[in-house]
């Protein structure tokens, strides 16, 4: 006798998303991994965009979001000795994200990129402790 198995459409997006993330993960600029930390005094966010340059980059602060954007351009010609195209490839690649400023000073965040990651140091509000003060009760 056979077994009724439920079939659960989650399993088998599960296994494309598997096989999406592993398979494009080289290819697709808009799989950026990003981690964010907390410290002492501030967040520091590392984002990886390997194969940027720095003038590829953008960082905004729109609306209390921090934006992040990169964007390139890449094209691959061989022509053969009579000047026809052997092979012709072009690529474009963008990334774009946003995160919430809340609790952040940003008019002190820093930024360098060095060897394909971004840093961010994001300082950290500081707690303002309510001014207190006595009133002198009036005859």
């Amino acid at each position: 006798m056979y077994g009724i198995t439920p079939f659960t459409s989650t399993n088998l997006f599960d296994a494309f998303d598997d096989f999406d993330r592993h398979f494009f993960a080289d290819r697709m600029p808009n799989m950026v991994r990003t981690d964010i930390r907390e410290e002492k005094d501030k967040y520091v966010l590392e984002s990886e965009l390997p194969g940027f340059s720095k003038e590829d980059i953008a960082i905004d602060i729109i609306n209390g979001n921090l934006v992040l954007k990169a964007e390139r351009r890449s094209s691959d010609e061989e022509k053969d000795k009579n000047g026809k195209y052997i092979r012709r490839e072009r690529s474009y690649g963008s990334y774009s994200r946003s995160f919430d400023l809340s609790g952040i000073d940003s008019d002190h965040i820093s930024a360098r990129y060095k060897d394909g990651i971004l840093t961010l140091d994001l300082p950290k509000k500081q707690q303002t402790v309510p001014e207190s003060k006595r009133l002198a009760i009036a005859d």
